[in-house]
């Protein structure tokens, strides 16, 4: 029993918006789409998975770092990208709001924290070299 693909699924109220934010924005490749009298579906490419799994202790940590105070539920998505203070002001101009801009972390990546239009909390972050840990 192997798992070949980790897929976060996002239940979206404006679908449109979404698909806009990921895809024509953020700039995720369309898989697969799916239509019908049900409902519809995306599926975008968005590199490759891990699971972080950290226990409410480093989570705080994370939350302190990266914005000053916990703001962070029980999940929250981390892309890493090439240029995070880039991205964070492209996603800003087009509908994330900014809840922390880019920082230089403990463990030297610079970290920008915002929540996407739906309300997803998104870590956007880029190495900057050796990482120390965390």
């Amino acid at each position: 029993m192997g798992v070949k693909e980790l897929r976060l699924v996002v239940t979206a109220p404006d679908y449109d918006d979404a698909v806009a934010f990921y895809r024509d924005v953020l700039g995720l490749t369309e898989r697969e789409s799916y239509s019908s009298e049900d409902g519809r579906v995306m599926i975008l490419e968005a590199g490759r998975a891990t699971l972080e799994i950290a226990d409410p202790n480093q989570a705080d940590f994370i939350d302190r770092v990266e914005v000053g105070r916990r703001v962070a539920g029980k999940f929250r998505v981390a892309l890493e990208v090439d240029d995070s203070a880039a991205v964070t002001t492209q996603l800003a101009e087009a509908g994330a709001t900014v809840i922390a801009p880019p920082t230089r972390t403990p463990w030297n990546s610079l970290n920008a924290r915002l929540e996407t239009p739906g309300g997803i909390q998104l870590t956007l972050f880029t190495e900057l070299g050796e990482d120390s840990g965390h």
